[in-house]
């Protein structure tokens, strides 16, 4: 057995005994004889802080990752002195702090064990950099699971892994491959149908290890700064999603053509090949709303400018495009070229707004212009500067997008991918080395563009994407999972990327579809579609090396597939949007793993491959070669095939037949699913009628749609309409209750229902408590029939 005392003569410190108590309030100090001194703060009566200091010193305290807007507050807090430890008491949970050696135990309020340190705090010190690397171990609860940390390339549950968050740069990465692109340090723990979550607010390189060396104790680390993290407890895993997102933020409501479809190339260049790319998707009628220009639209690769033999008058292009329904999303990287006759680069220098190194001179790394300098964007001087660089290209030349790459940062040619560990950062007052600056460098940045296009795009609202990402990113911005290949092993990664993302409090995001590395065929290019098209950012990027791809790139079967589903993706707009609503509202992710949408079914824990879009959409990509179809598993409850309206009973596996031109798609028992008509691009129709198909349920099941003017910041003024429905059936009858909310008038004036799975035929109708002829309702053999979107209660019965 190896005692503590064992471990430090290794190196590691621990906490000794409990030498004073201190309340301030919501804040209550743990101070040991050897100098650790444990802050816990009660934020709500489910989320606690945990904060630790060694020889009696806490660091400034500061974090990029915390929301303005958080919640707290709290009902109950009771603190006891007892003879083993300090028990703290919440209306939801009880705290226990060990005397003698500062241990934490957490349980409910029944006595259940939530979770509990291991070794617990512990720190050794750096002898290459200085300061300690601080440790915290929990003890390994039995049948425990584990879910969350971001875009990891892995299994959705991490039992039995370890990852390292470091953002890096990692060109066609593979399966389990560590680290990747983001640093989301939050993990949520399932034993005993209970789920906690714990958010490891540390910008250093961190590490986690589920049961990965030892079977019974999970650790995280990390190389420097504080071992400070947040407890969530649930006992629901939306619980816990929630707090979390709460704490770290949502975004504003994005405009809805940024949720269409949007096609991008390393590169699209010149102006007549972007144009020809545009007109192409007219004449073949495949949907899609923004195109993007990648690094090959500047000159000589320097941002903020136009290479203008390629594009001689970008405004009048953007222009153009826009005449015909395209929005324009242009590249910017960090890297700024050393060229004295820059702009940008002399407007920097002058300010000295350049990062430098420990010993004095600017930091330099090669990028796509050759050498580069790169902004301290964690100063608010420089934040302030880079946002205002975007107004000619916003304001003047009319761009409506901007994608921010190579934000780890990305440095080429050098063993570490990135900048040295030595470069100063101002880090908003608190400096300190890319050691802690590296891992929110890209968050920094992209907050810096996120202000610049909220203030020149005004008053539409800003569309921002980035590729690196540190938690609370998601407030500025959309993400993509970076630089993937294409084979069908990353169609597999793609899904699970994406549900960890969303669980991981990131719903904006996608994947490049068909993948950026290599060449896909056209089989795997329409599986990806499948899938692609129910993430919430949905975007086709490559590397263009290997050939084309574009929708129409592998003959007219493909085409025709792939435009189907890109087609039920507009169709599916309005779901999408209330999604999106869903999400900022209540910290809901808008894809959900199915241990999110049902802990309690063991079955649900080792799940990778199917999904809810949404609350009401159950989803399972096919994802291998020559496949007729697959088996899958549904959850409980009572599902409906979408291609052929068969009811399925959950909680079982199942073959579900699916060929090139479907996927296996299920729609829960009595939901509104609304769906808009096919446009080519978003708001090129006006919506004159509200499709809402519904599917029978004897029981009852809650829908909504939120809707508003699909840009702008009127709906934060109560300009919006969010609709509730209830629908109740027996086997005879079913009634549907309309609750409106808001001050928005859609343009629509009618739904139309369109029926699913009834089990009789309709005979009577009423419309809040009037009976209707059929025939004036339009009342049809296919189920449908059309009332006025004001109505408060229908009525239906049959024979």
């Amino acid at each position: 057995m190896i005692t503590n005392t064992d471990v430090a003569k290794r190196g590691n410190q621990f906490p000794d005994f409990i030498t004073s108590f201190e309340q301030e309030k919501d804040k209550l100090y743990f101070t040991t004889k050897n100098g650790v001194i444990l802050e816990i703060t009660v934020l709500r009566d489910s989320g606690i802080r945990f904060r630790y200091a060694t020889e009696h010193d806490f660091e400034p305290d500061f974090s990029y990752a915390i929301s303005e807007d958080a919640s707290t507050g709290y009902n109950h807090l009771e603190v006891t002195n007892e003879i083993p430890e300090y028990v703290i008491k919440t209306a939801k949970i009880i705290i226990y702090v060990k005397k003698d050696d500062l241990k934490v135990q957490i349980a409910d309020l029944d006595g259940n064990i939530i979770n509990e340190d291991e070794l617990g705090f512990h720190w050794e010190e750096n002898f290459d950099y200085g300061g300690n690397i601080v440790k915290m171990s929990k003890v390994t609860q039995s049948g425990e699971s584990y879910y969350g940390m971001g875009d990891k390339a892995s299994h959705s549950n991490l039992k039995g892994k370890r990852v390292n968050n470091w953002v890096t740069d990692q060109y066609a990465y593979g399966k389990d491959q560590e680290p990747l692109y983001k640093s989301i340090p939050f993990y949520i723990g399932l034993h005993n149908e209970a789920a906690y979550g714990i958010f490891f607010d540390n910008s250093f390189s961190t590490y986690f290890d589920f049961a990965h060396e030892k079977r019974h104790v999970t650790s995280f680390w990390a190389d420097g700064g504080e071992m400070n993290y947040y407890f969530f407890y649930g006992p629901k895993m939306s619980q816990v999603v929630e707090a979390y997102t709460d704490l770290t933020g949502v975004p504003e409501l994005p405009p809805m053509w940024a949720m269409g479809f949007h096609q991008s190339k390393w590169s699209y260049f010149p102006e007549r090949n972007v144009k020809k790319i545009a007109s192409t998707f007219r004449d073949k009628k495949i949907p899609c709303d923004a195109i993007y220009l990648d690094i090959d639209y500047m000159e000589g690769f320097r941002c903020f400018t136009w290479d203008n033999k390629r594009f001689p008058n970008p405004k009048k292009m953007v222009d153009d495009l826009m005449e015909i329904g395209f929005k324009t999303v242009t590249m910017i990287d960090p890297g700024i070229k050393i060229d004295n006759d820059y702009w940008v680069y002399k407007q920097a220098m002058d300010n000295g707004f350049f990062c430098r190194r420990a010993d004095g001179p600017h930091f330099k790394g090669k990028v796509w212009p050759g050498e580069c300098k790169f902004p301290d964007f964690t100063n608010p001087e420089v934040r302030e500067w880079w946002a205002g660089l975007y107004k000619e290209m916003m304001v003047d030349v009319g761009v409506h997008g901007v994608w921010n790459d190579m934000n780890e940062p990305a440095i080429m040619e050098v063993p570490t991918k990135t900048a040295n560990l030595d470069v100063r950062h101002d880090y908003d007052g608190h400096p300190c080395s890319h050691r802690k600056a590296h891992n929110i460098y890209g968050m920094q940045m992209v907050r810096a563009t996120y202000d610049g296009l909220k203030k020149f795009t005004y008053p539409k609202r800003p569309f921002v994407l980035t590729r690196a990402a540190y938690s609370g990113t998601q407030r500025y911005c959309a993400t993509w999972t970076g630089d993937n290949v294409a084979t069908w092993e990353h169609l597999w990664i793609a899904n699970v990327q994406v549900q960890r993302m969303c669980i991981s409090g990131y719903s904006f995001v996608g994947t490049d579809i068909g993948g950026f590395a290599e060449q896909p065929n056209g089989e795997l290019f329409a599986r990806w579609i499948q899938l692609g098209i129910f993430h919430p950012f949905c975007r086709v990027h490559s590397s263009g090396d290997h050939g084309d791809q574009e929708p129409w790139s592998f003959g007219k079967e493909i085409t025709d597939i792939v435009r189907k589903f890109i087609e039920l993706r507009y169709q599916l707009l309005p779901y999408l949007y209330t999604m999106f609503y869903k999400y900022i509202k209540d910290g809901l992710p808008m894809i959900q793993s199915l241990v999110f949408y049902d802990q309690s079914d063991s079955q649900t824990h080792f799940r990778t491959d199917e999904f809810i879009f949404g609350e009401q959409i159950l989803v399972c990509p096919v994802q291998e070669p020559n496949a007729q179809g697959r088996r899958m598993y549904i959850p409980l409850g009572e599902w409906y095939n979408y291609w052929t309206d068969e009811m399925v009973n959950g909680g079982l596996e199942k073959w579900v037949s699916a060929d090139l031109g479907k996927i296996p798609m299920f729609i829960k028992a009595g939901a509104m699913i609304p769906k808009y008509p096919v446009q080519q691009y978003v708001g090129e129709k006006e919506i004159n009628e509200l499709v809402l198909d519904v599917y029978y349920k004897d029981g009852i099941e809650n829908s909504e749609v939120y809707e508003d003017q699909q840009d702008g910041y009127d709906y934060k003024k109560g300009r919006y309409s969010l609709r509730k429905f209830r629908l109740r059936g027996k086997q005879d009858e079913l009634i549907i209750q309309q609750f409106k909310d808001g001050s928005f008038i859609t343009p629509y004036k009618t739904f139309k229902l369109q029926f699913h799975g009834l089990p009789f035929s309709i005979k009577t109708i009423e419309v809040d408590n009037e009976q209707v002829e059929p025939s004036s309702v339009k009342l049809n053999q296919n189920n449908s029939i059309e009332i006025s979107k004001d109505f408060t209660e229908l009525h239906i019965t049959g024979n």
